[in-house]
């Protein structure tokens, strides 16, 4: 394949053949050349005589190569003879931001660069370069030239602390991986209704009340007898410092008006009802806002002085997201405040809010920047929009000349499913593949050339609802932060999936390496069968692919595990069941690309499906996988549940001689806050104390064929299984799964549904 088809380069006249470079983002400019400089143990590094920054940049590259090739690298200072080394040195007449240029000839390494951060990306790249395969010693790095800076400023990672928290450790591990992908905004979420996460002196309820929430079913089925915990100030100053040292700027977010419960149950008098509530255990939007008094000021002002002081970045987000106005339409107080300011209603209250926040915020040197509904009631001038309820937020904002972050959800939201695996992990749909992230365009088409130079560039979300451990965090956030890092910084010229693809192998060794967990939705292989006609035919034809289809799939037939020497995919086969396949996906290198997948074809198997490869029923798409407790650690298992319609659909199968269902449930914590949305809950009628599983045949109206009550949730497990008769029928039938319990309590979510055969029944009565 020619090396311009999966790199490229601007100003490049002619390319030789070469194998794809693993660099990930791609350079803006890159020319190969003849030739290669052998890197081994005798190689020095060679910096500026009292250059600091410098020296910073060539032992992040060396302590890099040290833990992942085993090369240890001397650093010198120095001016003179630089040749068979890698040398570091200051460009003046570099044009670009943040941008280096790198050679590579038979004598020797140079990074070249104006700024600091130039020196320390120039130095990612070869550490790129260094490690293109997960082997030790000495490595051969290619002839090249590379001119090289990023196409946004902003790009960016947000992190939220408050819904689940994560240790220092965990915080300085995303951090390292940022730096490496020449990430460089860590928008920090450290306040929410469910923690407070910051250590504010002033104010010593907000870590001592407001950090702590007490989980449903506390102390029972794994769940803690509280969940919690807060960053001090010295942690706070430490985890900055390690970050500036990777040239990643923290921005922290304090949300308001809204997202306010834990502060308000922390300081009940800053709220508008005066009344303390707990710290929510609820995902979604909670009532609770910030008064608008002046003591409720002072507090944010107060708060505020703190918060600058730890973080010295340009920009303070202050949320202003889902601020949903009933406290403020309820309270006279709050309403007279309207009045006497002469404002429309309570969106223009929080324009007022907002408004006065970010002028106290300027007066400190500092920039606002908010949720794009922060352009509801009117915003400053100077604030900053970060886009999040799709694009349609940047384009007003741009349009208005407010700078603008792009991080629309779903397109940039990795809470999404990265997959419909069986196996995926907890998360909301729809599905955001690595593949849909590489082809996001973080400039909407409509605006001007004029207009989209306010777009500063591009952030992708971890909302951890349903991220309570790290490794939920780096399954969702890797590989997918590897396109991000693509979308950023390269230009948009020079984007092309399959290039994106071949170079991507060698950063999963490297995530290997350093034990960083990622997901392989995209090349786990899929084993499809019709399963219907299997059913009929006693026999499957078996299809082999993955979602990036990208990969050689090696398959068994006979349950042993597949390597490079099993049977290589190529189109699809027939087998006769029962019989168990297995298949792996793998990089050209011979490195394995996902983990070997299994599917068991036989009458049980064909005759089932699980909870996750159901369906919703007709009239909601709104589907979460959940974990089976809010704060259970575990990747799997993971439940299905569309939380506001207790109905699933189970596809067309033939019906003949089944003579009964087996179901398999899990009972799952109802910890929703739905606002204004809970009229959208559907409540079914029940018979019993607790209701019912009930299936229709064919459509959700359609007669009820079998039904079995739901026992006590007081006295029952966690997970349960239900048996009910089904009478005879013939041909194909769909089935309407549906829970009719009480939309007060628990949800209920399908483990397994099996159709049981009638000699399977009779065995069971």
């Amino acid at each position: 394949m020619r090396f311009a088809a999966l790199l490229f380069c601007l100003t490049l006249c002619g390319l030789v053949d070469a194998a794809p470079l693993s660099l990930i983002p791609l350079p803006a400019q890159l020319q190969q050349a003849a030739g290669s400089f052998n890197v081994d143990n005798g190689t020095p590094i060679v910096v500026p005589a009292h250059d600091k920054a410098a020296q910073a940049s060539a032992r992040y590259l060396a302590d890099l190569v040290a833990r992942m090739r085993g090369l240890h690298l001397a650093i010198k200072e120095g001016e003179g003879a630089t040749n068979h080394a890698i040398v570091f040195q200051r460009n003046p007449n570099a044009l670009h931001a943040e941008g280096y240029t790198l050679d590579v000839t038979p004598q020797g390494i140079r990074i070249q660069a104006h700024d600091d951060a130039g020196l320390f990306y120039g130095a990612v790249t070869l550490y790129q370069l260094l490690t293109p395969n997960a082997h030790a010693g000495a490595v051969p790095v290619p002839a090249l030239h590379i001119n090289d800076w990023p196409r946004f400023a902003w790009r960016g990672v947000m992190l939220d602390s408050s819904r689940h928290f994560q240790s220092v450790d965990d915080v300085k591990k995303l951090l390292d991986q940022m730096a490496q992908h020449k990430l460089n905004v860590f928008h920090w979420h450290l306040t929410d209704d469910q923690g407070w996460r910051i250590e504010i002196k002033r104010y010593p309820e907000l870590t001592r009340i407001g950090a702590w929430r007490t989980p449903p079913d506390a102390g029972h089925d794994g769940e803690p007898q509280r969940y919690g915990g807060f960053y001090t100030q010295d942690q706070i100053r430490d985890v900055v410092a390690y970050a500036a040292a990777r040239h990643i700027t923290i921005v922290p977010e304090i949300d308001m008006p809204g997202h306010a419960q834990a502060a308000v149950a922390s300081y009940p008098e800053i709220g508008v009802t005066g009344k303390r509530p707990p710290v929510s255990v609820d995902w979604g939007v909670n009532p609770y806002l910030y008064n608008v008094d002046d003591a409720s000021f002072q507090f944010i002002d107060n708060v505020l002085d703190e918060v600058l002081a730890l973080f010295p970045s340009h920009y303070i987000h202050v949320g202003g997201d889902e601020a949903i106005k009933d406290q403020w339409k309820a309270s006279p107080a709050i309403q007279a405040k309207i009045r006497a300011l002469h404002l429309k209603d309570e969106d223009a209250l929080q324009g007022w809010f907002i408004g006065r926040v970010g002028r106290y915020l300027t007066a400190h040197g500092r920039r606002l920047i908010g949720w794009d509904e922060i352009l509801d009631g009117g915003v400053p001038a100077d604030a900053t929009v970060m886009s999040w309820r799709g694009t349609d937020g940047a384009i007003k904002a741009a349009r208005l000349g407010h700078d603008v972050v792009m991080s629309p959800s779903p397109d940039l939201y990795l809470d999404s499913l990265q997959s419909n695996l069986p196996d995926e992990a907890a998360g909301r749909d729809p599905v955001r593949s690595l593949e849909d992230v590489y082809r996001f365009s973080p400039v909407p088409s409509v605006l001007t050339a004029a207009k989209a130079t306010h777009v500063l560039g591009v952030q992708a979300n971890l909302w951890t609802e349903h991220m309570p451990s790290m490794r939920h965090v780096e399954h969702a956030a890797f590989p997918r932060l590897d396109a991000l890092s693509e979308v950023a910084w390269s230009p948009a010229s020079t984007h092309d999936w399959h290039g994106f693809l071949a170079r991507l192998p060698a950063q999963l060794q490297r995530y290997a390496a350093q034990q960083v967990d990622n997901a392989d939705s995209a090349f786990a292989p899929v084993i499809q069968i019709d399963v219907n006609a299997a059913l009929k035919s006693g026999t499957a034809r078996v299809t082999l692919a993955n979602q990036a289809g990208y990969g050689a799939i090696h398959y068994t037939t006979d349950g042993s595990v597949p390597d490079s020497h099993a049977p290589l995919y190529s189109k699809p086969f027939t087998v006769t069941w029962p019989v168990t396949i297995k298949a792996v996906a793998d990089a050209d290198d011979g490195s394995a690309l996902a983990a070997v997948r299994t599917r068991m074809i036989d009458r049980d198997h064909l005759l089932s499906r699980a909870g996750v490869e159901l369906h919703n029923c007709a009239g909601s798409d709104f589907r979460l996988r959940l974990q089976p407790m809010p704060d259970a650690t575990s990747m799997l298992p993971v439940y299905a549940v569309n939380i506001f319609d207790a109905c699933q659909q189970y596809p067309a199968t033939p019906l003949d001689g089944v003579a009964s269902l087996h179901v398999e449930v899990a009972r799952l914590e109802r910890n929703y806050a739905l606002a204004h949305d809970v009229k959208l809950v559907v409540s079914r009628p029940h018979r019993t104390p607790y209701g019912e599983f009930v299936a229709h045949l064919d459509h959700c109206d359609g007669p009820v064929v079998a039904t079995a009550p739901l026992p006590n949730p007081a006295s029952s497990a966690r997970r349960f299984s239900l048996d009910a008769a089904l009478p005879a029928q013939h041909g194909e039938h769909s089935l309407c799964l549906v829970f009719t319990a009480p939309t007060d309590g628990p949800l209920y979510a399908f483990d397994r549904v099996s159709l049981k055969p009638l000699e399977v029944s009779k065995s069971k009565l």
